[in-house]
């Protein structure tokens, strides 16, 4: 039987179960993805690091097990870094990895190192680098990078990043801490990524301090939330109020997202983990469990409101692009369906809408079936973008899966621009260029492959619209 709800174009594991992105690095012409991996079941277990490496991130090798769990603990989550001076000792352009040990709730960090590509690896003998202190009780998620003239650890511990530095990755001082009541605190902090992306032209910069939280997402449980600020190589600062809350998406299914270090081109580019923990071990699958978003290119964009983080699909995708079709200046009125003849289980769409007043809401419904569709839907009178998925497949396996997620969009001179990907199990929405994302999982019937553009109380002008079909990504085993 065909599994109907595996991807065709998403990174998923092999087999079983799989969670968060972990040390996501690029070296000598390869893009590697580690990720919280249990090879023995499709619900959350003994976790171990998978991993698997790219060429262009849309086609995947999969490789052996990277690390296992042992007499320490388990292997949670952590980054990756190429050690150019080789400040450890492992040997010239190393790549190690910084991970947590977790055993009976006690977490540590903890490093393993490879000279062979990352093929094989050596845990070190002198662990941990940073043992558990006794006075806080979730401690893991390292994310390290290079600064200047140390290596930075960012770390999350309960609500807060604490911040650490290393001349040598073995040694690590305590050099600040960021939370106390900053931006989403309902859920425990996970899983941080911390960075510096250019604004404007004029090389003024700001800084990009990621942070998972485990509940009180804006669609409901996880989510992922970001803060813009300053950053000196020890402590981080945030330039807005602590209640300021950004999100990086708002849909349902996306969390603990991280990005490539040493990326070739100088680009900043991010995926996370498509799922909400939930439901996230009750999800439908078929010997599998577990998706990552398409990676997008991150950016920073002066809006009225302030900096704001901009994410747009990576242009490797193009590369799957099939057949296309194309229109232009179109008027589309009310029960009229301009795409019937489009289907499709994998798809790219782009389209530019003239927003007026002789519409009351207009977008797309997509994998539409019997009785079943997910609909993207922009309202005109409280500009809002929604993602509906309370009819989109399978939505009774879990109370909190049905729903409808809800972004503030304001039309740009008038207009409003969206680019979405459709796979066989997810829907991601990319709205002004990357300013506002949604996310969802779904899981229709394989039979519900139509496409509808819709206007709804008045008539909507298309200014551009294309449509593109998707050849699968090749995924290969390697033992």
């Amino acid at each position: 039987m065909k599994d109907i709800f595996r991807p065709s174009f998403h990174f998923t594991p092999p087999a079983n179960w799989m969670n968060d992105p972990n040390g996501l690095v690029f070296f000598d012409g390869e893009y590697h993805l580690f990720y919280q991996y249990h090879p023995h079941s499709t619900v959350w277990g003994p976790m171990h690091w998978g991993h698997a490496v790219s060429t262009d991130l849309v086609h995947w090798q999969h490789l052996p097990i990277a690390l296992y769990p042992d007499e320490q603990g388990m292997i949670f989550s952590g980054s990756a870094v190429v050690d150019v001076n080789n400040t450890a000792g492992f040997g010239k352009n190393a790549l190690v990895v910084i991970f947590t040990y977790n055993k009976d709730y006690k977490e540590s960090q903890n490093l393993a190192c490879s000279t062979d590509r990352g093929r094989t690896w050596t845990k070190y003998a002198g662990n941990p680098v940073i043992p558990h202190p006794a006075h806080v009780r979730d401690f893991r998620d390292p994310k390290v990078f290079w600064h200047e003239d140390h290596w930075v650890m960012a770390l999350a511990a309960g609500d807060s990043i604490l911040f650490f530095t290393s001349p040598d990755l073995k040694h690590w001082e305590q050099s600040g801490s960021f939370g106390s009541g900053f931006g989403s605190t309902t859920g425990v902090w996970e899983m941080p990524d911390l960075f510096k992306l250019p604004l404007g032209k004029d090389g003024e910069s700001r800084w990009v301090l990621i942070v998972g939280v485990g509940n009180g997402g804006p669609a409901g449980g996880s989510g992922t939330q970001y803060f813009i600020g300053y950053f000196n190589g020890k402590k981080f600062i945030s330039e807005n109020h602590r209640d300021t809350i950004l999100w990086t998406d708002h849909g349902s299914d996306y969390y603990a997202p991280q990005s490539w270090s040493n990326e070739p081109d100088g680009r900043r580019i991010m995926l996370g983990w498509m799922s909400n923990w939930q439901y996230a071990r009750e999800v439908p699958s078929d010997g599998w469990r577990g998706m990552f978003s398409v990676p997008s290119e991150l950016s920073l964009k002066q809006t009225e409101h302030g900096i704001r983080l901009i994410q747009q699909p990576i242009r490797e995708l193009q590369s799957l692009r099939a057949e296309h079709r194309h229109w232009q200046a179109e008027t589309i009125q009310p029960e009229v369906n301009l795409l019937k003849a489009f289907q499709g289980q994998a798809l790219e769409i782009v389209t530019e809408f003239q927003v007026s007043k002789d519409v009351k809401s207009f977008g797309f419904r997509v994998r539409v079936g019997v009785d079943e569709h997910t609909a993207i839907r922009y309202s005109v009178e409280d500009e809002t973008l929604n993602l509906d998925r309370t009819r989109s497949g399978e939505v009774t396996f879990h109370d909190a899966f049905a729903g409808v997620h809800s972004a503030k969009l304001t039309p740009v001179n008038h207009v409003i621009r969206l680019h979405i990907f459709v796979d066989s199990s997810s829907v991601e929405v990319f709205a002004n260029g990357g300013l506002v994302v949604l996310t969802d999982c779904i899981f229709p019937s394989p039979q519900s492959n139509g496409l509808e553009l819709f206007a709804e109380g008045g008539q909507v002008i298309v200014n551009s619209l294309d449509v593109y079909r998707l050849n699968s990504a090749k995924f290969q085993v390697v033992t």
